[in-house]
């Protein structure tokens, strides 16, 4: 991946910080649009605002709406699809003139996307697909790639040979793109078997925590445990320290402080798939612009992901390095 190849709708270079990029596109609009920009009225429908990557998100929408223009109200649903249909209702009656959606059940909120669409709002998605609904753009990382590309460590870490278990996050179609992409990379690796696994339920009584311990009890000859995202890579490492299983492989998906603090202390915790939250969001807001100036938005928008491990967290733990051209800084290279 070079400097110059696009991301998005513009190129890798001339997206090299948020603040330059707002810029060059505000000094590019007539002041005639540059006025209608600052009146912009927009709406944010949030699945949630907690972990890394709801702060993240949040700060994204915020800080692009502060350079770019325009006012933002927010809802959080708190990972509850029924009360995210129920916002989204409500943002529908106050007309914005664009709605940002991060899904936390992409499936159960379809319906009431779709009647964002037919009451003719543009709608502009992060991290998430919307299934069966024709948003105007899209921003989210590859959840194939990032379960491909996971798995891949551990099966090298095992040198292709050991036993491993799971902990998946299928409540969301798009999160659950990386169980299939996990799935794709054992197949190359025949000799490394999923000997048990978890699937976590919003609505469940198990927490991810009491999850690995229990499948660490069950199986205390597993080998390196697979998480579909950082949380429960995080709690499943208490778990493994609590077990005395400090040579047991953990990786995750997300990124952020807490699952850098982890990575870097020398823990089980070797891998997270750090997602650039914060560029989705910005990029939403961008693109929102962008269509209402009567310029075309990128219908699909993959964004970076950077495989961190313990040598990229040696000097410090970055909590902006999803803010656009921050990585480029710290010398990360996006994996996915």
């Amino acid at each position: 991946m070079t400097d110059d190849m696009m991301t998005g709708g513009f190129s890798r270079r001339a997206f090299m910080g948020a603040s330059i990029a707002a810029a060059a596109a505000m000094a590019a609009w007539p002041k005639g649009l540059r006025a209608q920009a600052a009146d912009r009225k927009f709406a944010a429908s949030l699945g949630w605002t907690t972990y890394d990557s709801g702060r993240h998100l949040q700060d994204g929408f915020n800080a692009a709406v502060a350079e770019l223009g325009g006012s933002l109200t927010t809802t959080d649903a708190g990972f509850d699809a029924r009360v995210q249909s129920d916002q989204i209702d409500s943002l529908i009656a106050s007309k914005p003139d664009a709605l940002f959606i991060t899904p936390a059940d992409a499936v159960a909120i379809a319906p009431a996307v779709q009647r964002a669409v037919a009451a003719g709002i543009p709608v502009f998605c992060a991290d998430s697909a919307i299934p069966g609904v024709l948003v105007n753009s899209t921003a989210m990382s590859n959840n194939f790639g990032m379960g491909q590309y996971s798995c891949e460590s551990i099966c090298k870490a095992l040198n292709g040979k050991g036993k491993i278990a799971r902990v998946m996050l299928p409540q969301n179609e798009s999160w659950d793109q990386r169980t299939l992409g996990m799935e794709w990379t054992l197949r190359r690796y025949p000799d490394v078997q999923i000997v048990t696994e978890w699937a976590f339920a919003l609505a469940g009584n198990v927490t991810p925590r009491q999850a690995v311990d229990n499948i660490l009890t069950s199986n205390p000859d597993i080998d390196a445990i697979w998480c579909a995202w950082d949380g429960a890579a995080v709690e499943g490492t208490l778990a493994a320290k609590a077990a005395g299983r400090d040579n047991l492989i953990l990786t995750g998906i997300d990124g952020g402080s807490q699952a850098f603090n982890y990575i870097a202390g020398d823990t089980p915790l070797k891998l997270s798939m750090a997602q650039s939250f914060y560029e989705m969001a910005y990029a939403n807001v961008l693109y929102a612009h962008e269509h209402l100036a009567g310029r075309p938005a990128p219908r699909l928008i993959v964004t970076p992901t950077y495989a961190v491990t313990k040598d990229m967290l040696a000097d410090s733990i970055p909590d902006d390095f999803d803010v656009p051209g921050r990585a480029q800084e710290l010398g990360w290279v996006r994996a996915v």
